[in-house]
């Protein structure tokens, strides 16, 4: 099984270094190449995303990623930018539907915004179309305003476009997944103001009545931004397009006390997946030793489970995680008063610890 791993820029290198660690307690045949990526493989390599690391993307079962960003690339153009890494690759490998669960631990009902009664036993699937929507969309660009309020000034525009079996696979994963789960689905829109959320809404209304077992509603994405706060466990399965899933996935993340802890898979039709934490390269904190790399750790868990086909293996991982959880250990980013705050090499000797010592037959290269 092999797995490229590609750790970014800021916090990503070591966050991704302790979910190695753990991968490589498991008794498993794991082969890990590294290769760069975003801010790091354009300094290396004058390219985001080298044709070498490309390769290694495509070539593998599985990708664990970090993050990639960095406020002084801010000035380069856009093609050379970090974060064009993330979406060549959702693009050239089919990356089109990425899970991202909002899980609150009883142990870290505390640490949540909200009162414990909204988030106590909070389980959330979001599942987010991720290679169309206004990300993807052509024309985009800068141009003089031909029409409009303002005629012959500069104006910069994008394009939100969605065909039918951009949507219909999509809602065939969300249904899918609820059927696993509590048989129930929101998809959200925006019909009410763009035409293409009401295409959106009509073609997963005629996908969900081949799901006779799943219970199916609708919401604007305004309102679903606030049930989020209001009463986040009247939700199970969100489905929803590329621009609002990245937001509603961010802002489920902090019911669950912090983005440092929400793991999140993309795959395509094959099962190939890439697997990263929701949150960003932070490069605020980056070798500091502080990150929480609980949310990396998870992915590994997911990659396991969705891409490798070892479910076993993911389990223990996420068995180890609450265990360290319930042994009061906390990064920054979690920690409250009366647990002992560690930094990001310890939370991941603490998963380590928890798992079984086995024999790894992993080995890593490059």
């Amino acid at each position: 099984m092999k797995i490229a791993v590609l750790p970014g820029d800021g916090i990503g290198p070591e966050i991704v270094a302790e979910a190695v660690k753990v991968l490589q307690v498991l008794d498993l045949p794991l082969e890990l190449e590294s290769a760069p990526v975003g801010g790091a493989a354009f300094e290396a390599a004058g390219h985001p995303l080298p044709d070498a690391t490309l390769a290694l993307a495509k070539a593998s079962d599985a990708i664990l990623f970090g993050a990639v960003g960095d406020w002084k690339y801010d000035t380069l153009d856009r093609p050379l930018r970090p974060e064009q890494a993330i979406l060549g690759l959702r693009k050239h490998l089919g990356l089109f539907a990425n899970f991202r669960p909002a899980i609150c631990y009883e142990q870290l009902v505390g640490a949540s915004s909200l009162k414990p009664e909204l988030i106590s036993g909070l389980d959330i699937l979001i599942i987010r179309e991720l290679t169309g929507d206004i990300y993807f969309g052509q024309p985009r660009g800068r141009r003089t305003a031909a029409d409009g309020h303002f005629p012959g000034a500069e104006e910069a525009f994008d394009t939100m476009r969605y065909s039918r079996p951009e949507i219909e696979r999509i809602a065939h994963v969300a249904f899918q997944a609820a059927r696993k789960r509590s048989k129930r689905v929101t998809s959200v829109d925006k019909a009410n103001v763009l035409e293409t959320f009401q295409f959106w809404k009509d073609v997963v209304t005629e996908v969900g009545r081949e799901y006779p077992d799943v219970e199916l509603d609708h919401m604007y994405v305004d309102n679903a931004a606030m049930q989020l706060v209001k009463a986040p466990k009247r939700f199970d399965v969100v489905v929803t397009g590329n621009m609002f899933g990245d937001i509603l996935s961010d802002e489920a993340s902090m019911l669950t006390g912090s983005i440092g802890m929400l793991p999140s898979a993309s795959l395509n039709d094959r099962n190939q997946g890439l697997y990263e934490p929701s949150h960003g390269s932070a490069p605020d904190i980056a070798g500091k030793g502080v990150a929480n790399p609980l949310a990396t750790i998870l992915s590994a868990a997911m990659m396991l489970r969705f891409s490798l086909q070892q479910p076993e293996a993911a389990d223990r991982i996420e068995s180890a995680v609450q265990a360290v959880l319930a042994q009061g250990l906390r990064t920054a980013d979690i920690h409250s008063e009366g647990t002992t705050r560690v930094g990001t090499r310890a939370m991941g000797d603490a998963v380590v610890a928890a798992l079984s010592s086995s024999k790894t037959k992993a080995t890593i290269k490059g």
